[in-house]
């Protein structure tokens, strides 16, 4: 099964300008934040970095497919949280790569029905379409 879209329905742009010690802005406007290094990476981790503005984009986008599911599935997700952990390290034969962790938190279900959401969330959502086969993604129901 492929995770291309057959219909593309909206198109995020943004420039970033000198890398990790720079800056990135979104071409409307709404997103323009600095990024350096984290400290853990020998900057000075004064603004944001990519790997928070993917674990943003990654539980966002995560609650909303758990929402979805949630919907069809008829269940109560309210007070639900997901909280995403970007992993950056190096990779086997130079390079760097990223694990991630989603730990979601859904207050109103009980642990079976929260683990049954979470794990259609992760088939509907397009960060774990795209992601799948390329980071290691783990999923925590706490």
């Amino acid at each position: 099964m492929s995770t291309q879209p057959v219909e593309v329905l909206y198109t995020a742009v943004a420039t970033a300008e000198n890398g990790r010690d720079g800056r990135v802005a979104s071409d409307d406007g709404n997103l323009d934040v600095v990024v350096n290094p984290p400290k853990e990476l020998g900057g000075s981790g004064a603004g944001t970095n990519p790997e928070q503005l993917f674990a943003a984009g990654y539980s966002a986008c995560f609650q909303s497919a758990l929402g979805v599911v949630a919907r069809q599935e008829k269940a109560d997700i309210s007070g639900s949280t997901v909280t995403a952990e970007v992993g950056l390290g190096r990779i086997e034969g130079g390079g760097y790569g990223l694990a991630v962790t989603l730990s979601t938190r859904i207050p109103n279900v009980d642990a079976a029905t929260a683990r049954a959401l979470v794990e259609k969330a992760h088939q509907v959502c397009p960060y774990s379409n795209a992601t799948r086969g390329n980071v290691e993604v783990t999923l925590h129901v706490l």
